[in-house]
C-alpha cells in the first residue's frame, strides 16, 4: 500500500446513501477533515468542507445527504452538492464543488 493509501472503513460498511463516514487527509501539510459516502454504487469522497463558507457540511457526524438521500448538503447554509462529482446543485455555492479525494 502506498503512503498515501490507508483503509478508512470496509466497503461494506457504507451503504447507498446513508451515513458516511469522517476521516482526516493531510494537504498541504494540514490535516483537514474529509468524509466518504456511498452514491450509484460507487464510493465518493470530499474534503468535508463547503464551498460557500469553509465549513464542514454533516448536520450530524457522518450524516451529509437530504432527506430523500439524493443530494449532499450543508447544514448550516442549505447548498446542496450532487453526490457523484461534488458539483454545486443549488445554494450559496454558486457554480462551485467539493474538493473530491481518490477512493481505492
Amino acid at each position: 500500500m502506498a503512503d498515501a493509501e490507508r483503509l478508512i472503513c470496509d466497503s461494506a460498511d457504507l451503504q447507498e446513501a446513508g451515513d458516511g463516514v469522517r476521516f482526516k487527509v493531510m494537504r498541504f501539510g494540514r490535516s483537514e477533515p474529509a468524509f466518504v459516502v456511498r452514491f450509484k454504487g460507487a464510493a465518493r469522497a470530499y474534503l468535508n468542507r463547503c464551498v460557500h463558507v469553509p465549513r464542514e457540511l454533516d448536520w450530524q457526524s457522518g450524516q451529509f445527504f437530504d432527506s430523500e438521500g439524493a443530494l449532499l448538503i450543508c447544514s448550516m447554509h442549505g447548498a446542496t452538492y450532487y453526490p457523484d462529482t461534488g458539483k454545486c446543485h443549488m445554494g450559496p455555492c454558486r457554480n462551485g464543488g467539493l474538493v473530491a479525494l481518490p477512493v481505492v
